[in-house]
């Protein structure tokens, strides 16, 4: 499920598949994915200046020791969000976002997000 250069293949290996999904009325509403990877494009709300906002991220593939990595990917001002994944559970995972401009933002950006599977034992 990582993302890893095949030497012998010449190739990346991890997901072949991923989705998207849009988020509804606000940054804090929920979405449902169940890929592996994908990109998630969030509503384009208001964020104010140094505020943050969570939302779960409902996805079948998502087990409690999986390490789920997520990013700004593209839209919106570059270098002006933090995006974290975290609360992982069976199920599901939280992302949070915060603005580390000087202002507030209302801008769609997209998230991607991978998850890599791990294990307890």
């Amino acid at each position: 499920m990582t993302s890893l250069f095949d030497v012998t293949a010449g190739s990346l290996i991890g997901p072949t598949t991923g989705g998207t999904v849009t988020q509804g009325t606000s940054k804090s509403t929920g979405v449902t994915l169940n890929t592996s990877s994908g990109q998630i494009t969030m509503h384009d709300a208001a964020l104010a200046a140094a505020a943050e906002v969570s939302f779960t991220v409902t996805n079948s593939k998502i087990t409690s020791t999986d390490v789920v990595v997520a990013i700004h990917g593209s839209g919106g001002t570059a270098g002006s969000y933090s995006v974290e994944a975290n609360t992982i559970g069976s199920g599901s995972f939280a992302i949070t976002v915060s603005n580390t401009s000087s202002g507030s933002l209302g801008e769609a950006i997209v998230i991607n997000f991978i998850a890599l599977k791990g294990a307890s034992s």
